[in-house]
């Protein structure tokens, strides 16, 4: 047996989405990173070995604007170039090079850790050591760091700490929770196995092995969705073990599930009443997904009221969107609905005191096993909400050991540069602004090539007939001035619509009537007719057209998509079966689909200039959007020239590196494997072809450049600073966009 000793500034457990942007984070602001991962890939539940698809804030399009930036952005985008059709091989591929390409990063595969060295008392401990066993290896390896993230999922490190930690429900007195028991108890979500399937071209049997359940002496045929040609995660509901221990009754929770599995193929194959001849198994999962363990006590322990409301707190540090997702506890055999859902009106904030431990000084947690209650867990578990958690706890790391002090006095006295080190980084906090004193972009005047004024999408591709109300979201800025829809009339009738303020800059459902206006239509096609509807907010925001329902009318859809325009539908038509997810069709974000008009909006003219797309934008200190798009768009891109943005000083400034952010369009719903599919494999709004050029000695100078760029941002460094007062990035081409967009930039000396 090998014994070993490894020193390094912070030690990250686990190797799940969570525990890989910690470890990134902190690698990349120079911290040395022991990462340790007891399984022989990354990635944890999202892995091949488990196969569940990285869910996050945009909730499978119910929420808008809502993807992941930062490194799950960069992760979710690469895959997307890469692996277009979901390959659960090919995505552990996006995760491994994500972290191989860290040299600060040292990782330890197939290395379990199950002891921790800590002292202290009860209510102030401090880790010194893990140690795990490296199976295959022979290697017993010592773990030593100043700071320690538990993002094992179950806890563990934490736990062998002395970590606080709560295991099940609390009561509904505790916090307050419509959602929780009337009594606490230690019921918790269900582990899950998945399988694939495949058509083999010929008939295939299917013989069951002896353990294979029966399913119809179960209530697994009336309660649940089975279908011959769904695999994978549309069989997430196929969990049990919620009133079992999850962690120490793991293998009896795997061997029902397998149980389950092979007899609800049994059902499909021989039962007679599936079209599955010729389908036969290609994968079946081996190590149960895990929802639920330990959730550690933070400073903070996050609550379904802080969810609902969407609180903004001061120490905000991440995001979600996910709906409140809790199961019965009977899982698949529950006769209950296999999911309910609460859905709040827009993305919810994550405070950064929810990932430090209340009682043991340096330890940081990201993943399902942060401070959060029962009920507020069921969303803050999903795994690219996890991950972002796990990019600001590796930030809060680094920072606390660069300063030398506990993630508690980081965020007491250091909070500002916390948040403005994420942004900078492209991680996302909803609604705060770049405020980096050294960024010389905040100080610089801006102007370009062109701009886009004139907000319309007048290329029709089909007639839309107006059976439901129907919504157009706009920018309001600096106001909506008339605008003119492209109607068909079967015969005589009176188009209405009414203009409604969504209430918040995360949100996108009508929130407050503003103003009402209706025209009178007559028999005809393609008619653009104009209503009067006018409305100045006293700062920018977003509007929303209402425009109602007239079975005698139809609208013009477009294959064209507008950056800072949706289209939605209304209806009370349920995602998926009642009998598997209850989603309570009367809460806002779900009566508004934009599913079925995804990158095409309802054909429009804006009758007043708008002011959404200025130069200025691109330094205004937000890098996504939030009431409204906050990014610069040219007019049409030209053949025969460039369009460009540029930034100038009074005096000369010493240009060492520029930053800048396209425009990945983070209304765009990417998945890691195969939940559904995006046609195409670049973002069409990135710019493709662009150069960085500096004003010196009376010429313009080409710094740097970028050829067939398929990513969110790009960090330009130059070999020697150079003086200039004037720089510009010239867009050459883009991925498919008529205009060049871009959303920040940022120069530092």
């Amino acid at each position: 047996m090998r014994q070993e000793v490894v020193s390094s500034d912070i030690t990250v457990v686990g190797g799940g989405l969570a525990g890989v942007c910690a470890a990134i984070a902190a690698a990349r602001l120079g911290r040395t990173v022991s990462l340790v991962q007891n399984r022989p890939m990354l990635g944890g539940n999202s892995s091949s070995e488990v196969r569940v698809w990285v869910c996050g804030a945009t909730a499978h399009g119910t929420h808008r604007y809502a993807r992941e930036t930062g490194i799950m952005g960069e992760m979710f985008i690469e895959n997307q170039f890469r692996n277009m059709d979901g390959n659960p091989y090919f995505w552990d591929l996006v995760v491994m090079e994500a972290v191989r390409a860290e040299t600060n990063i040292r990782l330890f595969l197939n290395t379990d850790v199950h002891e921790a060295e800590a002292d202290g008392n009860e209510d102030n401990r401090t880790i010194r050591s893990v140690t795990g066993w490296m199976m295959g290896s022979e290697r017993r390896i010592r773990f030593e760091s100043a700071m320690f993230l538990d993002c094992s999922g179950d806890g563990l490190v934490g736990f062998l700490a002395g970590a606080k930690h709560r295991v099940g429900r609390e009561s509904k007195d505790e916090y307050n929770e419509d959602w929780a028991p009337a009594v606490a108890d230690d019921i918790t979500l269900g582990s899950t196995l998945l399988f694939y399937t495949k058509d083999a071209g010929h008939p295939v049997k299917y013989i069951p092995p002896s353990f294979a359940k029966d399913i119809t002496q179960t209530t697994i045929p009336m309660k649940r969705v089975i279908r011959s040609g769904d695999n994978g995660c549309a069989y997430w509901w196929i969990e049990w073990g919620g009133e079992f221990d999850t962690v120490h009754d793991n293998e009896l929770i795997r061997d029902e599930l397998w149980a389950a599995i092979y007899g609800i193929w049994d059902y499909i194959k021989n039962s007679g009443k599936f079209d599955a001849d010729h389908m036969t198994l290609e994968w079946v999962g081996s190590l149960p997904g895990k929802r639920e363990y330990r959730r550690f006590i933070g400073d903070y322990v996050l609550n379904q009221n802080d969810i609902v409301a969407q609180r903004e707190f001061e120490d905000r540090i991440a995001f979600g969107g996910w709906s409140i997702d809790l199961h019965p506890p009977q899982g698949m055999y529950s006769t209950e609905s296999g999911s309910k859902h609460l859905h709040m009106d827009g993305i919810y904030h994550i405070p950064f005191r929810s990932l430090y431990s209340v009682n043991v000084d340096n330890l940081l947690m990201a993943g399902r096993d942060i401070s959060a209650s029962h009920v507020a867990f069921g969303t803050t578990r999903v795994m690219a909400t996890c991950a972002i958690i796990g990019e600001a706890a590796g930030t809060g790391a680094a920072l606390s050991v660069e300063k030398g002090i506990t993630p508690r006095e980081l965020h007491n006295g250091h909070l500002h540069e916390l948040q403005q080190t994420m942004l900078r980084q492209d991680a996302s906090i909803i609604g705060l602004r770049n405020e980096d004193p050294a960024d010389l972009a905040l100080q610089a005047n801006v102007k370009a090539s062109s701009t886009l004024t004139r907000l319309a999408v007048e290329t029709p591709a089909e007639a839309y007939p107006l059976k439901s109300d129907v919504g157009l979201l706009l920018p309001a800025d600096p106001d909506i001035g008339g605008i003119e829809l492209l109607v068909d009339a079967a015969e005589a009738a009176t188009l209405a619509v009414e203009l409604w303020s969504t209430g918040r800059g995360e949100n996108y459902v009508p929130h407050t009537l503003q103003v009402s206006a209706s025209a009178q239509v007559g028999k005809g096609v393609k008619q653009w007719v104009k209503l009067d509807v006018h409305w100045q907010p006293a700062a920018p925001q977003n509007a929303f057209l209402m425009i109602k329902a007239d079975e005698r009318l139809s609208l013009h859809v477009s294959g064209q998509p507008q950056t800072g325009v949706l289209a939605f539908v209304k209806g009370p038509t349920p995602i998926v079966s009642a009998d598997l997810e209850d989603h309570q069709p009367s809460q806002p974000v779900i009566q508004w689909s934009m599913r079925s008009f995804v990158r095409k909006p309802f054909c429009f003219r804006l009758l007043s200039r708008t002011h959404a797309f200025s130069p200025a934008k691109a330094v205004d200190g937000f890098h996504r959007p939030f009431a409204g798009p906050h990014l610069w768009s040219s007019a049409a891109m030209r053949d025969d020239s460039p369009e460009w943005l540029e930034l100038s000083w009074v005096k000369q400034v010493n240009v060492k590196s520029v930053h800048i952010t396209f425009n990945d369009d983070v209304n765009e719903d990417l998945i890691n494997l195969h939940h559904h599919h995006t046609p195409f494999a670049i973002l069409p709004e990135l710019i493709r072809n662009y150069a960085v050029e500096v004003y010196a000695n009376g010429e313009w100078t080409t710094v740097a450049e970028g050829q067939n760029n398929h990513k969110r941002k790009r960090v330009h460094t130059l070999d020697t600073a150079v003086v200039a007062d004037r720089i510009r990035i010239a867009a050459y081409a883009t991925n498919g966009s008529l205009c060049a967009e871009i959303v920040e930039v940022r120069v530092y000396a």
